[in-house]
């Protein structure tokens, strides 16, 4: 399944084309809305998919933690439900609006804060969908660049991950993300 593989220190970092929802990893990354209620695509597949535990946790997280919805960049965590992954880490990434209203930032944050999250429960492998590509706009190819980039400055600072798996929907997906990674991969 793994389409390409390369190793930052220790931590394997695989690009696959999949659908995130089947990863038998600790934990899945859920592209998610601020309202963690459920949504279209990778959201909506994750909860569907899922069951309803998951949406049990997130009402509990927006009624203790984040009443006003989880800002752009956070991450929590729930069960997996009936996943393969034991969690679900749910971020918001940013919609884009053009490039130049932070959204690199915010989108690094939501990549790291996620990583960060998985290593403070002590999980050791965590599959992302390409983060706030679909509904949210952002284009691809600069995605691509920010969420390789900061995996791979995340795993050589921390290097208590196992692996880390980038999942993409589409051949084309598939096919940026790779190019993202050769350039910014090849050279560990």
């Amino acid at each position: 399944m793994n389409d390409e593989e390369f190793h930052v220190g220790n931590t394997k970092v695989c690009l696959v084309k999949g659908d995130i929802t089947d990863m038998d990893t600790d934990t899945i990354v859920n592209a998610a809305n601020s309202s963690l209620m459920g949504g279209g695509g990778v959201d909506g597949a994750i909860h569907c998919k899922g069951g309803p535990r998951i949406l049990e946790e997130c009402k509990h997280i927006r009624a203790t933690e984040w009443p006003e919805g989880l800002p752009t960049g956070k991450a929590v965590i729930t069960t997996g439900g009936n996943l393969k992954a034991r969690y679900v880490i749910h971020t918001v990434g940013p919609v884009w609006h053009g490039g130049n209203h932070d959204e690199p930032r915010m989108l690094a944050e939501a990549y790291r804060n996620s990583l960060k999250l998985a290593v403070s429960k002590g999980l050791r492998t965590i599959a992302f969908p390409s983060i706030s590509t679909g509904a949210y706009g952002y284009p691809i190819e600069k995605a691509s660049r920010i969420a390789i980039t900061t995996a791979k400055e995340f795993v050589e600072e921390e290097g208590k991950l196992e692996k880390v798996v980038l999942v993409l929907f589409t051949e084309y997906d598939l096919q940026i993300y790779r190019e993202g990674a050769a350039k910014i991969l090849d050279h560990v």
